[in-house]
């Protein structure tokens, strides 16, 4: 097995130059506010640099987002001839879950799911298997959520999606009901608890990484991992579907002040919110054993993979700390693990996390124009 250090940007993927690419757009987009506004609708302003995008039409708000699956579905294909399932119903999940979950980080409560599949040319849907596989689990993630599927677009891109391969793509609206909802950051305070939500591996975020770690090991997808599983098999795991928590919150009366989908840049992410605090980390989910394996085999520092994985966190809550408790008891009513797991504090911009001496300063997360 290969030992040398392969870092996420070999893989392929640099967020130092993909950041400044999104601050540019960023600031492009602040300059086209104006034009909706000429319609009678406005933007909640404090929504750009946020996982998702809010306006206010006719006095209610409105949330929307676009995410891309990424390179998921190449590990489904090459898994399939160990397998032999197609494994696209769980795919479809991941799919979906890049665009809800961060729909719901800013206090929405998704109401469709639109379905963008392009492949290289429509053979591709000639697998009635796969195919079936896809429309049933996309199917069961909305039911999951109590979304509507409202439809999408299926290309055929020959030249530009590799034959035999598709690319996957959500597009998620939601409404936000009440201004207690909305989680833009206005209501961050120092004292505030930072509660982590369990992820059930890798999600759809480093899956680059991973497949360049497959092309190292001597089996590939089919390495055995110390709990027994194939490593490939446990990339496999489906991301969680956190609008099930976050409606049982509402429900609860338990009203988050910020929320961050932790999915690229890792554990950086916890200070996206766009004001001056330190998070201070004192305790640790358990991290899932592919992410442990990754992190060995790859051999990134916990720095690097603290910065790049979600490493057993893939959602956090920012809520009163008198109401952290309850909410990691209603997480747990819709069996999703969670801790209180650290403190918002004054002081520079930085995430702390002192179980492994790891600290990131605001240089080091740049998404805001």
């Amino acid at each position: 097995m290969e030992n040398s250090h392969l870092s996420y940007a070999a893989a392929g993927v640099d967020y130092r130059r993909m950041d400044s690419v999104k601050l540019i757009a960023q600031r492009a987009a602040r300059t086209t506010a104006a034009n909706a506004a000429s319609s009678g609708m406005m933007e909640v302003e404090a929504s750009r640099g946020e996982s998702a995008y809010v306006m206010k039409v006719g006095g209610v708000l409105i949330a929307s987002i676009t995410e891309c699956l990424g390179t998921k579905a190449l590990v489904a294909d090459a898994m399939r001839v160990h397998s032999g399932r197609s494994h696209y119903d769980t795919i479809a999940q991941d799919t979906v879950a890049t665009a809800v979950n961060d729909l719901v980080s800013v206090g929405a409560t998704p109401l469709s799911v639109h379905a963008y599949w392009s492949t290289g040319n429509s053979d591709w849907f000639s697998d009635r298997e796969r195919t079936e596989d896809l429309v049933q689990g996309w199917k069961a993630a909305c039911d999951r959520c109590k979304v509507s599927w409202g439809g999408g677009e299926t290309p055929a891109l020959n030249g530009v999606v590799e034959p035999a391969r598709i690319d996957l793509a959500a597009t998620a609206v939601g409404i936000v009901q009440g201004a207690e909802r909305l989680t833009v950051g206005d209501r961050l305070a120092v004292g505030d608890a930072i509660v982590l939500l369990e992820s059930s591996g890798i999600h759809a975020n480093g899956v680059s990484l991973a497949r360049k770690l497959a092309e190292r090991l001597p089996a590939g997808y089919a390495t055995t991992m110390d709990d027994g599983r194939m490593f490939g098999e446990a990339l496999l795991d489906p991301t969680i579907l956190y609008p099930v928590l976050t409606e049982a919150l509402f429900d609860a009366q338990i009203f988050p002040r910020y929320c961050v989908n932790v999915t690229g840049h890792g554990w950086r992410k916890l200070m996206r919110h766009r004001n001056t605090y330190t998070y201070r980390i004192h305790s640790l989910p358990p991290v899932p054993t592919v992410l442990s394996f990754m992190q060995r085999v790859s051999g990134m520092d916990p720095r690097e993979a603290y910065g790049s994985l979600n490493m057993g966190a893939g959602f956090a809550l920012f809520v009163a700390p008198e109401q952290a408790e309850d909410t990691i008891a209603v997480a747990k009513s819709v069996d999703i693990c969670a801790w209180n797991a650290g403190t918002v504090e004054a002081g520079t911009k930085r995430v702390v996390i002192e179980p492994l001496g790891i600290e990131y300063q605001s240089e080091d997360l740049q998404l805001r124009a």
